[in-house]
């Protein structure tokens, strides 16, 4: 079982103190992230596809057994895109009072072009042996049935050789009555999902349900803020668990990783270093539960 964080560079914990005054650089900040936990997500990769070298890179500074979980781009998981995201050579002019594009906006040859750089930008960290999956996190109105079922198995056609993860956002593929035939579906094409910690009582909300659909099985906790639908992504997640709410999903995780081979925990409650206390906690704590496999830290 790996526990780590969303992100290890956002603004507001770098201003946190998180990091100590002499770890001032990207390579210097990736590696003392990487002594302290296992896993990490990268965010940045849903605002613009990432670069090979940039890939590359994350894969020379950190220990051989770390491990990336890396956002799918957003084109790619039908959220509305900047068309600047996209490379320059792919760029197209935006319908007259639209500043985003969709991926059904864009010629197919086009998005074939994106999903082909993405993957192959991602390669490096697969030789590497540290990649773990691609997380496709979907819109509220990316609603449970056949044609958005099509979708999902194409986008894991797309990525391979790397596996994908699947996070919903819109109750249908949840509720009590899809539930069942939500989680076949992805038991029968072995895709990991995403089960999540979130608010409850919004529109996007998604019970957290515990499941596991693969060998791979991710947990993301994004905090229980009563601001969930501001738009201000630090109202939205600057929660801090506390060590009760910690308790009451330790067992629950630990039941999950007897059923995999693997289980990714990530902290996606992104202010300060609120994500780096939780995930600390709920590390140690894991570690005090029977038959609960947690690995430290890489030397």
């Amino acid at each position: 079982m790996l526990v780590g964080t969303a992100s290890w560079t956002d603004k507001t914990l770098l201003e946190s103190g998180w990091y100590p005054p002499d770890v001032k650089t990207p390579a210097e900040r990736l590696r003392f992230y990487a002594g302290h936990f296992p896993l990490v997500e990268v965010d940045s990769t849903y605002y613009a596809p990432p670069a090979e070298d940039t890939a590359r890179l994350w894969a020379e500074r950190t220990p051989p057994s770390f491990t990336f979980d890396v956002k799918a781009f957003s084109l790619l998981t039908c959220h509305p895109t900047r068309p600047a995201a996209l490379p320059k050579d792919l760029r197209v002019p935006v319908a007259p009072g639209k500043k985003n594009l969709y991926v059904k906006d864009l010629d197919p040859a086009i998005v074939e072009q994106v999903w082909e750089r993405f993957v192959s930008a991602l390669l490096p960290l697969e030789d590497a042996g540290k990649f773990g999956a691609v997380l496709f996190q979907f819109p509220r109105w990316f609603p449970i049935g056949r044609r958005n079922k099509h979708y999902i198995l194409e986008c894991k056609r797309h990525c391979r050789p790397l596996r994908i993860s699947v996070e919903f956002r819109n109750r249908t593929w949840m509720s009590e009555e899809n539930r069942a035939e939500t989680l076949d579906f992805l038991r029968s094409y072995a895709i990991p999902y995403v089960c999540v910690d979130m608010p409850q009582g919004f529109p996007c909300s998604i019970p957290p349900v515990v499941a596991a659909t693969a060998d791979l099985e991710i947990v993301r906790f994004h905090g229980r803020s009563d601001k969930w639908s501001s738009r201000n992504i630090y109202e939205r997640f600057g929660y801090l668990y506390s060590p009760e709410e910690l308790k009451d999903w330790a067992p629950k995780i630990c039941e999950l990783a007897q059923e995999t081979s693997s289980t990714h925990v990530l902290m996606n409650n992104c202010y300060r270093d609120f994500a780096q206390t939780n995930a600390g906690q709920l590390a140690d704590l894991l570690k005090t539960m029977p038959a609960c496999p947690v690995r430290p830290p890489p030397a």
